[in-house]
């Protein structure tokens, strides 16, 4: 454990240099992982290029990247989870308000991850597919269970029954309907998983060619997101169930959620998308003047979405992936859902990775080829 490298971000908008770093030691509830594999996220190529007006308590040099895998070389004297040499995989918060990214960025050969955010790779299971997992599987739950969204049962606390669908419901008429707008996406499809797991029903979007995947993960009904109509499918399909909330997932997702809420009586969305992307200002050469015509309409769709949902009842709130790192949703998924359900096969690592190369230097490549796009699937490095 003598040396250590990391893909840096030197400075705001540079591309990423490999280079040496220190070596991480762990603190009390830390353990330090030598990563085999990464996955990259949107943040990553936010930050990267627009992340000083988005991330502006973030300094410099800075290592990003929040999915990591890899096995344990060095435990903190109050971890008693993990032991050296175990394999495991999970989320690393170097880039919040108030961390430290050269200690805790996932894009480097040795990475600190808080142990109350890290589970075990189970046999069966490799490094690429585990790091598919944690900040996907983490924003999906702070989506379904935080009480400041959702505030849903989570997977293991209980049979499902008639009495978390309120007062009058039938015993036997499960625990309600999620909507699950984007259910396609890393996120989407562990909120699709993770609420049948706690026994809801969900119904949810997807391109047709990825319908059929997001239906495996337990959606009962999927409809075509572009179709004109999906909103009116979606309404069909609740058929009259009671709808517990919606989880919105893409640019356009938050107008559709507050429609198909509206229609079934919803009261809650969680919203873990900007309404304008964010892709070409990322891209440009300079952020200034591009940036002002793109968050004033940031601005201004959410204020209307905002307007709209208070009118209608509808409580809503935006969701931060990391959020669970000092909360009882994340010690219960990292503890207790996540390592149960891979072990026993009822939650799967999706989506599937897409390796697109080995070593820190392919982790430049990875941030351009997730923001070309990606469908299903999520960009892997491997280390």
């Amino acid at each position: 454990m003598s040396q250590n490298s990391a893909a840096v971000l030197r400075a705001p908008r540079a591309r990423l240099v490999v280079e040496p770093v220190a070596m991480p030691a762990p603190a009390a509830d830390e353990v330090i992982v030598e990563v085999r594999a990464v996955a990259v996220n949107p943040v990553d190529w936010i930050i990267q290029g627009t992340g000083v007006v988005t991330y502006r308590w973030l300094g410099f040099p800075a290592v990003l990247g929040s999915d990591v895998a890899g096995r344990v070389v060095a435990v903190g004297s109050g971890v008693t989870r993990f032991r050296v040499g175990d394999r495991v995989f999970g989320l690393a918060t170097g880039t919040d308000r108030g961390r430290d990214p050269m200690h805790e960025g996932a894009f480097q050969n040795h990475a600190a991850l808080l142990e109350r955010l890290t589970a075990p790779i189970p046999d069966g299971v490799s490094d690429t597919e585990a790091a598919v997992l944690p900040l996907g599987a983490s924003t999906a739950a702070c989506a379904l269970f935080q009480p400041a969204h959702l505030g849903l049962t989570m997977p293991g606390a209980g049979p499902a029954t008639g009495l978390d669908a309120g007062p009058g419901a039938d015993p036997g008429a499960g625990r309600g309907v999620v909507v699950v707008w984007g259910g396609s996406t890393s996120v989407g499809m562990n909120a699709v998983q993770l609420a049948r797991a706690a026994g809801y029903d969900v119904v949810s979007t997807a391109s047709p060619r990825n319908a059929d995947l997001v239906r495996s993960l337990g959606a009962d009904v999927v409809v075509d997101h572009n179709d004109r109509g999906a909103v009116d499918a979606l309404v069909a399909g609740i058929a009259g169930r009671r709808v517990v909330g919606a989880v919105a997932l893409g640019t356009t997702s938050a107008g559709a959620c507050l429609q198909v809420l509206r229609r079934t009586g919803g009261t809650v969305m969680a919203m873990a998308s900007t309404p304008v992307s964010l892709e070409h200002l990322a891209g440009r050469g300079r952020l200034f003047p591009a940036m002002l015509p793109v968050f004033g309409r940031i601005g201004l769709t959410m204020a209307g979405l905002m307007g709209r949902a208070r009118l209608a009842g509808i409580r809503t709130a935006f969701v931060w992936g990391s959020s669970l790192r000092d909360d009882e949703v994340g010690r219960r998924l990292w503890g207790d859902v996540l390592p149960a359900g891979l072990a026993d096969g009822s939650l799967r690592a999706v989506p599937e990775p897409l390796v697109v190369g080995a070593g820190l230097e392919a982790v430049q490549a990875g941030l351009d080829r997730q923001r070309a796009g990606v469908s299903a699937r999520k960009v892997v490095v491997t280390l």
